[in-house]
């Protein structure tokens, strides 16, 4: 689960990492009100779940509160457009107005799981305020790691390691390496699977905070974190994947024209590779679980329809505790009461795949049964196309 920058500041700061002054506003009014509280010049920032914000028009520095109100009343409601965003962007519903502060130096600093280690890993860098891909694909010598070994965390030694690493000296070091150790305990405490700083700076006189801030909460431990439920911004979701989330069913909007309906994350991602590999692309990941019933099967079937990218369905089933033939009796239903225009393919093995084969052609409805995968996959792909 993503969260705004401005409630990342609020998580880390319970753990003592040194955060800027600031106030969230949904008006542009609150914006002025803010700007005055704080005094002085002040930054605005469009609060969505995207990096790339400053190069969209969606930082801006406001010089007294008067300024902060103008510009507020510009980004709110604008559609900002980042790299992370995509083409159609995401409409700017609240803003984080910010003191200013003397930087001196930008750093980075993030926590990541290295699945191959099964371990957080604490990334620093003196690189900061650049986009951190870009560092580690042109500069990767400037990417310091430490691995957080699980029941001891960060220790002392190793963020006195990357502060020292990152060139820093004396008081600062210091500072910096405790501002290290409450990330990393913050990061530990609310189950996060990504916490990032960048930029990371130090000041002209010798204070460290988190300019910025992004945190990933695992959703498989939200169970323990109902508080943190709160945080959730659904406007900032696909709809799509709201949607498919209420029926109990995982989905991911893609970038392709060819839907996946599929039983098992395991089947999900060798569908889509092997629809890459027959040369075409997939427009979703939709696992419809291994417990699926009809009327999970319709919906996830017209969740797929929705998306208006979508040229042609591959429908990739193992059936065990989905039976092959509820699979297809939730198909053709689906595919009934919502007068589908795009191709359909189905691949399906398992339990009563004779039966379920029978109802798709018996149905009288424009299925193609496919023979294995690879068939599936070129046959969706062409109809794709």
């Amino acid at each position: 689960m993503k969260i705004h920058e401005y409630q990342a500041k609020a998580l880390l700061a319970r753990y003592d990492v040194p955060v800027p002054r600031g106030k969230v506003c949904f008006t542009a009014d609150e914006a002025e009100a803010a700007a005055r509280e704080i005094g002085g010049s002040v930054v605005v920032k469009a609060q969505i779940h995207a990096g790339g914000r400053g190069k969209g028009g969606g930082v801006k520095l406001a010089k007294n509160a008067a300024e902060a109100r103008e510009i507020a009343g510009r980004m709110l409601g604008m559609t900002l457009v980042t790299h992370q965003t995509g083409p159609e962007g995401r409409v700017v519903q609240r803003i984080l107005i910010e003191e200013t502060l003397p930087i001196d130096r930008e750093l980075y600093l993030g926590i990541v799981l290295d699945r191959g280690i099964g371990k957080m890993v604490f990334m620093a860098s003196a690189a900061g305020g650049m986009e951190i891909e870009e560092v580690a694909a042109k500069t990767p010598e400037l990417i310091l790691k430490e691995t957080i070994e699980p029941g001891f965390g960060l220790l002392p030694y190793q963020a006195r390691k990357l502060a020292f690493g990152m060139s820093l000296t004396g008081s600062v070091a210091g500072k910096a390496a405790t501002a290290m150790l409450a990330l990393a305990r913050a990061c530990e405490a609310v189950d996060a699977s990504l916490a990032e700083i960048n930029p990371f700076i130090t000041t002209a006189d010798g204070v460290v905070y988190a300019l910025d801030a992004k945190i990933n909460l695992d959703d498989n431990a939200l169970y323990r974190h109902k508080d943190l439920l709160e945080l959730r911004d659904r406007n900032e979701e696909d709809p799509l994947e709201v949607e498919a989330a209420n029926y109990g069913l995982n989905y991911i909007k893609l970038d392709g024209t060819v839907g996946c309906m599929v039983n098992g994350a395991g089947l999900a991602m060798a569908t889509m590779d092997i629809i890459k590999h027959a040369g075409g692309s997939p427009a979703n990941f939709l696992d419809v679980g291994g417990g699926a019933n009809a009327e999970q099967v319709k919906n996830a079937f017209r969740i797929l329809l929705s998306d208006p990218h979508v040229k042609a369905v591959l429908i990739n089933i193992f059936g065990g505790i989905l039976r092959c033939d509820t699979l297809a009796t939730g198909v053709v239903a689906a595919a009934r009461d919502l007068h589908i225009q795009v191709p359909v393919v189905v691949r399906m093995e398992g339990t009563n795949v004779e039966l379920g084969k029978k109802i798709l052609l018996e149905s009288e409805l424009n299925f193609t049964v496919a023979d294995g995968m690879r068939d599936a996959a070129n046959r969706v792909v062409q109809l794709a196309q």
